[in-house]
């Protein structure tokens, strides 16, 4: 239970870093390229990848377009969080879960039983509700996590491909991705500072020194939980995606005062409801 908390904590976390980040002259670039800098690092020495397995007949394609997502939908994270907050952008992350599940029924002839059925048919209505915009507020910009939604969506797609691929060990291809994400974001950042002007901040490397530790912490607590309920893996799933949104909502709402309305509480609720409703259909 211990790993589980601690993998709740680091995703958390993560939300909270770019939202304490705003408060500074910073690049949601510069961060999120640190940040795999740190991640990447933290791979090779915590998680041994086989370098020397890797070849031609890995899943190159998935492998590069994982390298080009992950970072574009964290800067849609930043934004996400910058513009509609903590609560609403763990919220909609957590939903994504759906759209593999959506695949797996549309694309491998999943059976789909009447909870799964219940839980989409709660999940799309607490989604709108997550992201009603307040009275008043002309600032909305739900089209933030919406892309966060559907980019972890696809994202959790390829890595479930990965995980299909038994030549290479998961972490190898995860250290794989995070060298490519990080060939991408280091091209970004020496664009901005070559042709934009864009100065280099010691601040940028340590919020994301910070977002690497947290985002690795999060990834190897993750699987460690998974080892500990071997058995029980419904456990970890219900257990992540449930913490997180109720920590990060905790968290909006009490220490960075985000304001809800009472048509974004009736979304949480719901949204709890539809994880809760894909667990049980997994037993």
């Amino acid at each position: 239970m211990l790993f589980l908390i601690l993998s709740i904590i680091c995703s958390v976390s993560v939300g909270v870093i770019f939202k304490l980040a705003r408060n500074y002259s910073i690049s949601i670039s510069q961060i999120v390229a640190a940040n795999y800098l740190f991640a990447l690092v933290l791979c090779y020495f915590f998680s041994s990848p086989d370098l020397t397995a890797i070849g031609v007949d890995a899943p190159w394609g998935i492998y590069i377009s994982l390298g080009v997502l992950l970072p574009s939908i964290f800067l849609f994270l930043a934004l996400s969080i910058k513009y509609m907050g903590i609560v609403k952008t763990d919220a909609a992350q957590r939903l994504s879960l759906f759209i593999p599940i959506l695949a797996a029924w549309s694309l491998f002839g999943e059976k789909f039983n009447s909870l799964k059925i219940a839980a989409f048919g709660i999940a799309f209505p607490a989604l709108l509700l997550i992201l009603n915009k307040p009275l008043g507020n002309t600032k909305n910009k739900w089209i933030y996590p919406a892309i966060v939604l559907v980019g972890f969506g696809l994202i959790d797609i390829l890595f479930k491909q990965i995980a299909l691929f038994t030549n290479l060990r998961y972490t190898t291809s995860l250290f794989i991705v995070f060298a490519l994400a990080l060939v991408l974001m280091t091209a970004v950042v020496g664009f901005e500072v070559g042709f934009k002007k864009a100065k280099l901040n010691y601040k940028n490397l340590l919020f994301g020194g910070l977002v690497g530790i947290f985002n690795f912490g999060n990834i190897l607590f993750y699987l460690k939980a998974h080892q500990s309920f071997a058995q029980n893996p419904s456990t970890v799933f219900a257990g992540m995606n449930m913490g997180v949104i109720v920590i990060g909502s905790l968290t909006g709402i009490f220490i960075f005062k985000e304001k809800l309305s009472k048509m974004n509480y009736a979304g949480l609720f719901l949204a709890l409801g539809a994880i809760a409703l894909i667990v049980m259909s997994q037993q």
